[in-house]
């Protein structure tokens, strides 16, 4: 079996797996990490349905005075722009209206992300990600020097190693409620 064809299968698992026991966790602390506290700009995302809820975390880097960027979908690349918190600086996405993006101008010097935050199915214990299926954060972080954590509920650490193209990227981190994994990245 390819390894497309692997996540195909897993992902429909662990989407099952995680609608059964979601429970709705903050993960605002990580706005107190050193990876957090030591940057100034950072990149996260607007969480739906029973993906790790980024809202407190949004929230507090906001309150903490960071520069925060949210990704919006351009062609087959993500695109950022800062997010001052405001609910109408949101519109739904052209992929899913359950998605939301930001509006504005995006930002041209990627370099300044110094932490991304990326939503994951699953995380294995190399930093490897299993996402949605779009291959877009794989695209962005190729282009990104930031430091990266994933976010994912309690147990979507996988034990085992997942399926892997030549076009995934590891995370340098991976978060729980209540846990920060680095890895050797």
């Amino acid at each position: 079996m390819s390894a497309a064809s692997e996540k195909s299968e897993l992902r429909t698992r662990y989407r099952f797996e995680r609608r059964e026991r979601y429970l709705d966790h903050s993960f605002s602390y990580l706005a107190t990490s050193s990876e957090f506290s030591k940057a100034s700009v950072i990149a996260s995302y607007i969480s739906y349905g029973d993906e790790p809820n980024t809202s407190d975390l949004n929230q507090a880097l906001l309150k903490s005075g960071k520069e925060l960027y949210l990704p919006r979908v351009s062609g087959e690349n993500l695109e950022w722009v800062r997010w001052s918190g405001s609910g109408d600086q949101l519109v739904p996405s052209k992929l899913s209206k359950n998605l939301l993006e930001p509006v504005g101008p995006a930002l041209t010097d990627l370099a300044m992300i110094q932490v991304v935050v990326v939503p994951a199915l699953r995380i294995d214990r190399s930093g490897y990600r299993l996402g949605q299926g779009g291959g877009f954060y794989d695209r962005a972080l190729a282009k990104l020097s930031a430091w990266s954590i994933g976010l994912i509920h309690p147990d979507e650490i996988s034990s085992v190693d997942l399926p892997r193209e030549d076009f995934d990227i590891p995370l340098n981190a991976a978060a729980t409620p209540d846990l920060i994994l680095r890895f050797n990245s």
